[in-house]
């Protein structure tokens, strides 16, 4: 290529950029044509419209009469109107009282027609609201304080399970425990789990002389773990939705009756087939796995649900501060828990060596824990060890949830007793 050689310079005039003889013939119009000159650069005056022809008129908004716009109004009020309808309704109002009143009213409504979310509601704000109308009108049956506990989580549990479906009632969830120090585990379902939790409270139900929720269904053994395996295999199909129908009325009539019977009641015993409780702490231990199993729920959904309130919650800590020098002996006398080189019996009722265990947190507090006898008493001034931890990672041991070995406490002191009371608290839990 030849570079500028190649065309010639483009002269304005109307050629093509060659010569009039290379390629094209004399008397024809160049290949390319030449612009076209404006007719405003003319000088000439611009045509009239009317020869240009009809020109298109601006578009015509509809004239809506006034019982259409009234009957637009709920429309409105659902913001469902199409731009026309939605902008000619609002000059409307600004016309027309009547309508305008109508239109305030219709907007109030669709607010309420908002379903309310009860699963992200703080969890404190029953127990608040309950105690600000409790405070201006007592109630004639009051629940007593130890199974108000049950009767807040058994409805936190009811709440969240209300819009589950299908999917949800068949997820899998794990059910978690220890036994002789191992960890254990047994699968199940969302309904599984209230199944679970129905059978076992049939034994505080059966106590309080109400039905049985096995019905004909027998177990090996009056225990938690033999009456849930009995209802599990007693069913044709898995369980389903359809259990938490007679779960949550059988916690209604827990709750019913114990309220009706009176405080006195609190001493009667619930036999778990292996050990017994009295009533007032049976309810606090049915409230307790009411929302470990409901945590169990919530995270095969993957929902969030938030621990009890500080006041439960204490309640609950405290139960199972109560059990752990029964549990140590027991572990003891199972060769689970080594004997204490320094181990110093004294008579029931006598302070002896003992734990500190401080529980860090909202509901938490601090309990001395006798280490060699159950019936020896808690003393500061024989304090070997001291074991803190926080509240809910406390009741996730009690609950087999976290091994004993990894639990997050600060330690000091005898550390042969504090690991047998770490294991200890670890072998409250079952299924």
């Amino acid at each position: 290529m030849n570079g500028p050689d190649r065309f010639e310079a483009y002269d304005g005039a109307g050629g093509d950029g060659h010569e009039e003889g290379e390629g094209q013939e004399p008397g024809r119009p160049p290949r390319i044509p030449t612009p076209r000159a404006s007719v405003e650069d003319g000088g000439l005056p611009l045509p009239a419209l009317e020869e240009l022809g009809d020109a298109p008129s601006p578009p015509v908004r509809p004239v809506f009469e006034h019982p259409v716009l009234k009957a637009l109004l709920g429309a409105w009020a659902l913001a469902a109107c199409s731009a026309e309808e939605a902008t000619a309704v609002e000059e409307h109002l600004g016309e027309c009282g009547a309508c305008a009143d109508e239109a305030r009213r219709l907007r109030e409504a669709v607010g309420l027609l908002q379903r309310p979310d009860s699963l992200d509601l703080d969890p404190g704000l029953r127990t608040r609201v309950l105690g600000a109308c409790l405070e201006r009108r007592p109630p004639r049956i009051p629940v007593p304080d130890w199974a108000a506990a049950y009767d807040a989580e058994t409805a936190r549990l009811d709440a969240l399970l209300q819009d589950f479906g299908d999917a949800e009632w068949h997820a899998p969830v794990r059910l978690r425990w220890f036994r002789a120090d191992q960890a254990t585990n047994r699968r199940t379902t969302v309904a599984g789990v209230i199944a679970h939790l129905l059978s076992v409270d049939g034994l505080v139900a059966l106590a309080l002389g109400l039905d049985d929720p096995l019905g004909d269904v027998t177990s090996r053994r009056p225990t938690p773990a033999a009456r849930t395996e009995a209802y599990w295999s007693a069913s044709h199909f898995p369980p389903t939705r359809a259990v938490r129908a007679p779960w949550r009325e059988q916690s209604h009539n827990l709750v019913r009756t114990v309220s009706f019977t009176g405080s006195g009641v609190g001493g009667l015993r619930v036999p778990y087939g292996d050990f017994e409780l009295p009533l007032h702490d049976a309810m606090l231990d049915r409230a307790f796995e009411c929302w470990v199993h409901a945590e169990d729920i919530a995270g095969a959904v993957d929902y969030p649900y938030d621990p009890p309130s500080p006041r439960h919650l204490h309640r609950m800590i405290d139960l199972a501060a109560r059990m752990l020098p029964n549990a140590l002996a027991h572990r003891r006398r199972n060769g689970l828990a080594a004997p204490a080189r320094h181990r110093h019996l004294v008579t029931a009722g006598e302070p002896g060596r003992s734990l500190r265990l401080e529980i860090e947190g909202s509901g938490g507090g601090e309990w001395l824990i006798p280490l060699d006898s159950p019936a020896a008493k808690g003393s500061a001034g024989h304090e070997v060890a001291h074991v803190a931890l926080d509240g809910v990672e406390f009741c996730r041991l009690a609950a087999g949830h976290v091994p004993p070995q990894e639990a997050a406490a600060g330690q000091v002191g005898d550390r042969e007793a504090i690991r047998d009371v770490l294991y200890a608290a670890a072998s409250l839990s079952r299924m």
